[in-house]
């Protein structure tokens, strides 16, 4: 498993908005739920197709009663002509009219006295249906509804002028038209030859087909209301729930970004368990993360300046000494007082620099396998070859065959473990032992580095990790640690997901043991 300090790099174009990137995500989510409102609101152009399915079944249904009429007609006498037209037109709703060849009238059911047919004059009509059929106007514009002829009487004895009589007389067949009539409601015409006396003609207003739209309209319309409101609400409710607290998380990251990270409260939203509240709480996170990194910053600014001060101080003094002593051994020991302070400073300012850096170089590092044990070992080699003091020995116990291997950056982990074994080494007694155990145990590796010393009391146990805390031997001459090597030793430890601490012995002998824990490397 890679450490969390490698990291790809970030593609904000696959995060990018190219069409919506400047506007708020309240009007998208109103604009996307809006959207599928529309899509409901199409089938406004449904009604108008299954008005067009009524309208080709009154079409088919006239011409079939127009045939039915002809027969009927044709069978019948002079002297029952009007009376069957009459009956016929009242049975069917229908104004029936005859023609001869010539287009003259011959009988008229309006004639006689029968006004089944009377188109409505719009002028005349109430308020509310001027705004229905304005409704039907737009709605029939969006849909893109055919527009019929506008219906018209034509003179009584010009029945050639009717498309349908001209077309049944020349064809024999059965024409039928839809025309419009002044209210917007269709009209019906059909024709029909009737053998050696000419055309009949029958002409109906379907009213009961407007009305029959405009009330599964209104009923859509009810329910699109309905949805729409419904759908406007619950979209500020969401646009509330999410908008509102990414609002508050922004302006809290604006305040921490502004300088004024102590005074910043960022919300935590601990009632919300969903993406919300997840980033609220990582924003939260953060921030104390920030503030805590500042606090340390300025921490570890004001201990630097206490630090330098004190070699700066006695350098000052040996100089100024200097210009006033004439002994040559006075001047001797203060020139070597000198030379102390001035490696003293520059022992600090490198740790100093390392410290400083290190979290940085350490979120930039590209981590790969490390083998501890050959590492350990190699360390303990070198040690040995330097010599060691007083007689102290090193012993390295550890499983040769045991895999070892870290997911890490072999310097610094050089590093800690060396300076964990010099400290071991000053801190034992003449002739003591130092040992160095190696095991993994799961998918961690624990290292225990135990001397014979004096030990770490328990309450001093988290200190000695602090910057420029140091605890020396007696023996050892001051100023020759600058205390930071411990804290460099945790920096470097926790920046490897892993941990570093002090623990009693389990033999209860006299002594510390400093345990490190890093997560193994994934075998292949």
């Amino acid at each position: 498993m890679a450490p969390d300090t490698v990291s790809r790099t970030n593609n904000e174009r696959d995060l990018a908005l190219k069409w919506s990137s400047r506007v708020s995500l309240t009007p998208r989510i109103l604009a996307v739920n809006i959207f599928a409102l529309a899509l409901l609101g199409g089938g406004f152009s449904y009604l108008d197709s299954y008005r067009s399915r009524m309208v080709d079944s009154r079409v088919a249904q006239a011409r079939r009663e127009v045939r039915l009429i002809a027969q009927a007609v044709a069978s019948a006498t002079a002297e029952r002509r009007d009376l069957l037209v009459l009956s016929l037109a009242r049975d069917t709703g229908n104004r029936i009219r005859l023609f001869d060849e010539d287009g003259r009238m011959i009988t008229d059911s309006h004639e006689l006295g029968l006004r089944n047919l009377v188109l409505r004059d719009p002028d005349k009509d109430p308020w509310g249906q001027s705004v229905a059929r304005f409704l039907d106007a737009v709605i029939d514009t969006v849909a893109g509804a055919a527009r019929a002829p506008l219906y018209r009487e034509r003179p009584r004895d010009a029945g050639l002028e009717w498309p349908d009589v001209e077309t049944a007389r020349a064809t024999h067949g059965t024409p039928a038209t839809v025309w419009r009539a002044p209210d917007r409601t269709p009209v019906i015409t059909a024709a029909a030859p009737i053998t050696q006396l000419g055309v009949v003609m029958t002409t109906a207003n379907a009213r009961d087909i407007t009305r029959t739209v405009r009330t599964e309209r209104l009923r859509l319309s009810v329910v699109l209301a309905i949805v729409a409101l419904v759908s406007v609400l619950l979209s500020l409710f969401l646009a509330r729930t999410i908008v509102r607290p990414l609002r508050r998380l922004a302006r809290a990251a604006v305040r921490v970004r502004l300088g004024r990270a102590r005074e910043v409260v960022v919300p935590r939203l601990p009632e919300r368990s969903d993406e919300i509240g997840l980033l609220a709480r990582a924003i939260s996170d953060m921030s104390q993360a920030l503030r805590a990194r500042i606090d340390a910053t300025e921490s570890f600014a004001a201990d630097v300046t206490h630090e330098l001060k004190n070699p700066l101080a006695s350098l000052r003094s040996a100089v100024e000494g200097l210009s006033n002593v004439k002994d040559p051994d006075l001047q001797a020991r203060l020139l070597a007082i000198v030379r102390d302070d001035v490696h003293r400073l520059d022992r600090l300012i490198t740790d100093i620099s390392d410290a400083s850096r290190l979290d940085a170089q350490l979120s930039r590092a590209t981590f790969e396998s490390v083998d501890m044990g050959a590492m350990i070992a190699a360390l303990i080699d070198q040690r040995e070859t330097r010599g060691l003091p007083r007689g102290v020995r090193l012993l390295f116990e550890h499983r040769p065959r045991e895999p070892l291997c870290v997911l890490g950056e072999g310097a610094r982990l050089e590093r800690v473990f060396e300076n964990l074994i010099e400290n071991a080494i000053s801190f034992s007694p003449d002739g003591g032992l130092v040992t160095i155990s190696a095991y993994s145990d799961d998918d961690m590796m624990t290292v225990w580095v135990e001397d014979e010393g004096p030990g770490v009391p328990e309450e001093s146990r988290e200190a000695i990790f602090r910057r420029f805390h140091s605890v020396r031997p007696e023996s050892e001459a001051f100023g020759q640690h600058s205390g930071l090597g411990l804290a460099i030793a945790r920096t470097i430890v926790e920046g490897h997901q892993g941990s570093i601490g002090v623990e009693t012995r389990e033999d209860r002998l006299g002594g510390a043991r400093f345990v490190v824990r890093l997560p193994l490397a994934e075998r292949d």
